[in-house]
């Protein structure tokens, strides 16, 4: 992990100095909008008068909110979960819920943001969603009111998230999403390998992308009629191969993938740069045109369908494939045991690559609220926050979101989770007759995220807490510091923004494929500058040297 010793100096500035925590603990910027005491002294209705971290939240009457629920289909909800139940007896709070279908979940949310229907708690929301409700006004600058919340500020200064903090901050200084804590940065997706196949050439699990091209190359030369990898995560994603580009990009300290963003920090020249056009991105095309262009991936893993890649697998067609734990146990390997005889696979750490032992800067924030201003009108706005800081940020309600009730859905032992017998969490026993999070509501993405590195990892299969801990040690690379654009600007970037990383994808597609050759690399960068790639860039450097000058 990352700590403060290795932080730039002008990341140790901002943590350290007036916007790290003067807005945290509500002094100074931290009153602007109607933030202070005077102001919430109308809206105590139902809070706790003492309300300190670690304690079991407790409405003083009976109260209710409204809350956006991103339903999932591999769990619809269901009023009859246990969770609401538990949830009312708990807290005295009943949530009312604004069910939207997960695949409609962002459009639906802007829709009710924009006509003034949106619930008070809007979760599930990822930075940086929440720039685009800003100027309107329609959410709350949520940092005038975390002096309101003693667990979120607990974690964040236990865990010294403050610069990760500034960084989601905007050109008023405040930040408007209360994002999910981590205490460690936890890792998603990486590479998996059949290593019984490993086993029968006798090769080693690969530790770094060239020994990852080493595997595919022996194992075309065993299989020449077929590819060693065939991936996924390219339909539903405006990203070809988007988990794959990912995690290959961390490899080269760059973001890629699902993780793109057309701005990247640069530790080194300390200043902001237009990543689809930085060396390291390149470097990575080049790696990866290198395995097209010698049939070790097979070229239509930047276009084809999931179950068309998984198929491929099961089918021994290839014998990687990009993973995440989930689907590595529940998927590939229980559906492999029972197609192919003998068959194993493992996700490996994140190969090595240029950039070492690294992780992307900011992993350890994750989605979370925005709050809706017509809830600051609210006579028991006081006791909502609160609420808010329990459910989503004590360890107690952490705990209860994924777990459920201790002796009902689950035993403890220590630190130690088991569930009781019958009970299923994404198939840990395929013939339980209930489950976690279908049949109680607990594990649901919309309240279960963060958290201690106990409590993250208390549900990790040997497979995944294996792959964690190996991730865990890895340096978190430089965050960068705050550059929020004024509402002009922010106009001005959203006309750019979409063309440059338009540009970007195709040409990724391009490259890969040997449609375009590298050679052209120049003139792809010229073609970016075209679109205003520099204006872009020096907008946000512009943005960044402003806020640090206000803010010292």
């Amino acid at each position: 992990m990352q700590n403060a010793g290795q932080l730039s100096r002008r990341q140790i500035l901002a943590a350290a100095g007036f916007v790290g925590l003067a807005t945290l603990t509500g002094c100074g910027s931290g009153d602007d909008g109607g933030g202070d005491s005077k102001d919430l002294s109308k809206k105590q209705n139902g809070a706790m008068k003492e309300y300190r971290a670690g304690q079991q939240f407790k409405a003083a009457k009976a109260l209710s909110f409204s809350v956006l629920h991103n339903d999932n289909p591999v769990y619809p909800m269901k009023s009859s979960w246990l969770f609401w139940k538990e949830l009312v007896k708990r807290t005295g709070v009943t949530l009312k819920t604004v069910s939207v279908p997960l695949a409609d979940y962002e459009k639906k949310r802007s829709v009710l943001i924009g006509s003034g229907d949106a619930p008070f708690l809007i979760p599930k929301t990822y930075h940086p969603s929440e720039v685009a409700f800003v100027s309107s006004g329609a959410i709350l600058p949520v940092s005038d009111y975390v002096k309101l919340m003693p667990n979120f500020l607990d974690k964040v200064k236990r865990w010294k998230l403050e610069p990760e903090l500034d960084s989601i901050r905007q050109s008023d200084g405040k930040f408007y999403l209360l994002p999910g804590l981590h205490e460690k940065v936890k890792s998603g997706y990486s590479l998996s390998l059949r290593t019984d196949v490993l086993d029968k050439l006798g090769l080693a699990l690969p530790t770094t992308w060239d020994e990852v091209y080493t595997v595919f190359k022996a194992i075309r030369e065993e299989y020449p009629d077929r590819y060693p990898f065939s991936d996924r995560w390219s339909k539903n994603t405006p990203y070809p191969a988007a988990a794959l580009f990912s995690y290959l990009g961390q490899a080269y300290g760059v973001r890629a993938g699902w993780t793109y963003d057309n701005i990247s920090w640069d530790a080194d020249a300390q200043k902001f740069v237009f990543t689809g056009a930085t060396d390291a991105f390149r470097q990575m095309l080049e790696y990866v045109r290198k395995l097209v262009a010698e049939k070790l991936v097979d070229p239509e893993s930047f276009t084809q369908t999931d179950d068309d890649a998984v198929q491929k697998l099961l089918g021994e067609k290839c014998f990687a494939i990009s993973a995440n734990p989930q689907e590595l146990v529940q998927n590939y390997r229980y559906n492999l045991e029972k197609q192919v005889k003998g068959a194993k696979i493992e996700m490996i750490p994140v190969p090595l690559g240029p950039a070492g032992p690294v992780v992307l800067s900011g992993a350890r924030l994750e989605n979370g609220v925005m709050v809706s201003s017509k809830a600051l009108k609210s006579d028991s706005f006081v006791a909502m926050m609160q609420f808010v800081d329990w459910l989503w940020y004590s360890d107690e309600g952490q705990q209860f979101s994924k777990w459920g009730v201790e002796g009902v859905t689950y035993t403890r032992s220590g630190s130690q989770y088991q569930l009781k017998d019958g009970i299923s969490l994404m198939g840990s026993d395929p013939d339980a007759p209930k489950d976690l999070q279908k049949d109680y509501g607990f594990f649901n993405g919309v309240f279960t995220y963060g958290g201690s590195w106990e409590l993250v990892s208390s549900s990790f299969s040997p497979d995944e807490k294996k792959f964690q801990d190996a991730m865990a040690q890895r340096e978190q690379l430089p965050i960068g510091p705050a550059h929020p654009l004024q509402s002009v600007e922010q106009e001005q970037a959203t006309l750019w923004e979409t063309p440059l990383r338009d540009h970007v994808t195709q040409n990724t597609l391009k490259f890969v494929l040997g449609k375009r050759p590298m050679s052209e690399w120049d003139s792809y960068v010229s073609e970016l500058k075209a679109k205003n790639m520099q204006q872009f860039v020096d907008m946000h450097n512009k943005a960044s040297e402003r806020f640090k000058k206000d803010n010292e």
